[in-house]
């Protein structure tokens, strides 16, 4: 730590020349995440409902008339066949910007590509590898808690999020919740509800060490109970049952995730099981479920302390939630792909010193670079390690300066 101070004392000095700032002031710490250029939009021009999501979702959140993409096919079912997702697939990638890093569709029904989720089969691809007969694993995403903004070309994998409702108003109301939580950083509370479904609450054996983890960046409370109620201040609400009793008393913060782990949640319009849409008309922005049975692999499901770690350091929903399953081939993920609620990174002076704060800062080892002028030169002058959890990172006794801090490349995904 001295000798890096004695080597940005030096290079201020050296640069005297140039208006140097009174006090030590932060111009970059990366925050990465998905930007509305990155994101194609898919419409259904077959479907009236799914046209009228789709300009409401470019408008609102001024996604590029080129990121729209138009396929045709039969409306109403749940279910597509193979065949001819793989002949729309085809067309869609001729039609897709190379830019393009995730997808989001604009209709409710189908759910479902012959064994795979529709989401999973935009992503990677019609692949019955991310299908199961019966109780076994599925193929891996490579995508799982990566670190990478660039999902499609680090693993040529498009993330893709449905924004499923049960009605155009139903979907314009979620749209409207996740542009309201960007940057809103809620102090709302973790519901972790542990319950007597013994094979439905595999997750709840991680719930301890998501709280050690993360408690001190969010709220977190363990319920050891089948529901919670008339809570004001859900943002992440994670059970195991397969019909979740007063969901809708609660109120749910723009932004908010919640799931259950149950065999067919991901079957939108059934009736056997609770949808993964209950939580959407509740009041909720994006949530989970299995369109065909994973049986209880808690692999196959959102980890809470990934889809919580991911969102909590600023990235968006989409990011957050498919990263934090292994095994997504069966699993429909619906909800507003862009919210982001814990973007920002906050940085003061204090005492001779700078502090930088966030939700949860990125970890990783960072190089710190200074300049006695905004615009520069740079140069680099230590380096910071951020662990994971770390919510602040403060160095002591720093020269006035600007200060950027860069990521190594090490540490990233590729």
């Amino acid at each position: 730590m001295r000798r890096w101070l004695a080597a940005l004392a030096a290079s201020v000095l050296l640069h005297a020349a140039h208006a140097a700032p009174e006090q030590a002031v932060v111009t970059h710490f990366p925050q990465p995440a998905l930007g509305a250029e990155d994101l194609g939009v898919i419409v259904n021009d077959d479907d009236p409902a799914s046209v009228a999501v789709a300009a409401y979702y470019i408008e609102k959140r001024g996604i590029p008339a080129a990121n729209l993409i138009h396929v045709r096919f039969q409306p109403g079912r749940a279910t597509m066949p193979r065949a001819e997702f793989i002949n729309l697939k085809r067309r869609l990638d001729r039609k897709t910007p190379k830019h393009i890093q995730a997808y989001v569709l604009t209709w409710t029904q189908p759910w479902r590509v012959d064994c795979m989720s529709i989401t999973a089969a935009f992503a990677f691809g019609f692949d019955p590898a991310f299908c199961a007969d019966g109780c076994k694993p599925t193929r891996e995403s490579p995508y799982f808690n990566s670190s990478t903004t660039r999902p499609f070309d680090a693993y040529r994998v498009r993330p893709t999020m449905s924004l499923a409702a049960a009605s155009v108003d139903a979907a314009k109301k979620l749209i409207d919740r996740g542009v309201a939580s960007d940057g809103s950083n809620p102090d709302g509370t973790a519901y972790l509800v542990s319950t007597a479904d013994k094979a439905r609450n595999v997750r709840a054996a991680a719930y301890p060490a998501l709280r050690a983890l993360l408690h001190q960046a969010f709220a977190t409370e363990v319920v050891e109970a089948d529901r919670v109620e008339n809570k004001p201040d859900v943002m992440f609400y994670f059970t195991g049952l397969a019909q979740v009793p007063a969901i809708e008393r609660n109120t749910y913060l723009p932004g908010a995730i919640a799931d259950h782990l149950t065999s067919f949640g991901g079957d939108l319009l059934g009736t056997g099981q609770m949808s993964s849409l209950a939580w959407i008309d509740a009041g909720a922005t994006g949530s989970y479920g299995t369109v065909a049975e994973p049986c209880n692999f808690p692999t196959k499901f959102p980890q809470p302390v990934l889809v919580m770690a991911h969102y909590l350091q600023g990235e968006t929903l989409i990011e957050a939630y498919w990263k934090s399953v292994l095994m997504p081939g069966q699993g429909i993920f619906i909800g507003e792909p862009l919210a982001r609620p814990f973007a920002g990174v906050h940085h003061h002076a204090e005492g001779g010193g700078l502090a930088v704060s966030a939700r949860l800062l990125v970890p990783g080892l960072y190089d710190v670079r200074a300049a006695p002028s905004m615009m520069g030169p740079y140069q680099r002058v230590g380096r910071v390690p951020v662990a994971p959890g770390t919510r602040e990172i403060r160095l002591r006794q720093v020269p006035p300066a600007y200060y950027r801090f860069e990521r190594r490349e090490s540490e990233r995904a590729r």
